[in-house]
């Protein structure tokens, strides 16, 4: 199956509204590795299956809750109901870095929301503790006018902030910090990037696409994105290979080539610095959980949140 780099999605929020809601309801969530310039808290309801995010590739259950940063990659990807008469389900609230750095200036009492946003930069899974508190009020979210939206969500930041049970994720920061004056520059050399990154990185093509000199350039991105853009480009290959290991039976090696790792060996040692595991036992781990989750035939399954 071929895997394609994350492409770049655009979220409507309606100039009207703060955030935007939206309850999808599918027969099943495909495989849909994406990007976008805006904060995403994402609620599945009724589904299991494997959360992508970043370099993590991970099992998520009814109830999860996951909080994910700008431009930061990610996908959900279904693989079984636990009510078999419904669909599976997710929650999504859309919010972007203006209004909610805005709201913070405004209201004092939301300042501990920052260092929350900043963590979200890895993904930022929240426990079962927090998750079932949140839980209704999330769920409530799509059915009250705007301004109760708006009033609501800022309580449902407040306690996410409060939390004591979120984790990151992704093993690295792979996503951008929303500076007005570089944003335009840095979502295309990001575009050039996500599209090329099984490349040798050059930065005489990037510099030329934003008309800056390669130091300038190396500043405004580190600055950014908390990281180099070799480093940069290390997460986006790490997440293509952990898809591919998952979702293909190509050889290790084939795979290290597709990726734009040097060799197999390259591959071998930076995926264990970053996985604590050789591709192989990851491939092993990930495809004994798919077979874990399948339930019995006829039966619909009822599990916990995970935690």
């Amino acid at each position: 199956m071929p895997i394609s780099p994350p492409y770049f999605e655009t979220v409507a929020i309606p100039p009207d509204r703060s955030l935007h809601v939206f309850d999808r309801r599918l027969p099943e969530f495909p495989f849909n590795w994406h990007y976008h310039p805006e904060f995403e808290l994402t609620l599945t309801v009724n589904s299991r299956g494997l959360c992508f995010v970043g370099d993590h590739v991970g099992p998520y259950n009814d109830g999860d809750l996951v909080l994910i940063a700008p431009n930061l990659p990610h996908a959900f990807q279904s693989q079984n109901l636990i009510e078999i008469a419904g669909d599976h389900r997710a929650i999504v609230c859309w919010f972007t870095s203006d209004w909610i750095t805005s709201l913070i200036g405004l209201v004092p009492e939301l300042s501990p929301v920052t260092p929350l946003l900043a963590q979200a930069r890895r993904g930022l899974r929240f426990g079962a503790q927090t998750s079932a508190q949140l839980r209704d009020r999330i769920l409530q979210l799509g059915q009250i006018d705007s301004v109760d939206q708006v009033i609501a969500f800022q309580a449902i930041l407040a306690t996410l902030s409060g939390s004591t049970d979120r984790v990151p994720l992704a093993s690295g920061e792979v996503t951008v910090s929303e500076m007005p004056r570089d944003r335009a520059r840095m979502q295309k050399v990001l575009d050039h990037l996500h599209a090329h990154y099984d490349e040798p990185v050059r930065l005489a093509p990037l510099c030329d696409l934003v008309h800056l000199t390669e130091s300038q350039l190396q500043r405004i991105f580190k600055r950014s994105a908390r990281m180099s853009i070799s480093a940069y480009v290390l997460q986006l290959r790490l997440g293509r290979a952990c898809q591919m290991l998952m979702q293909t039976d190509s050889p290790v090696g084939l795979i290290a080539t597709e990726c734009g790792f040097s060799d197999a060996a390259d591959f071998a040692r930076r995926f264990r610095n970053a996985r604590n595991m050789t591709p192989t036992a990851f491939r092993t781990a990930i495809r004994g959980q798919e077979l874990k989750s399948v339930p019995k035939r006829g039966r619909s399954v009822r599990q916990s949140p995970q935690t």
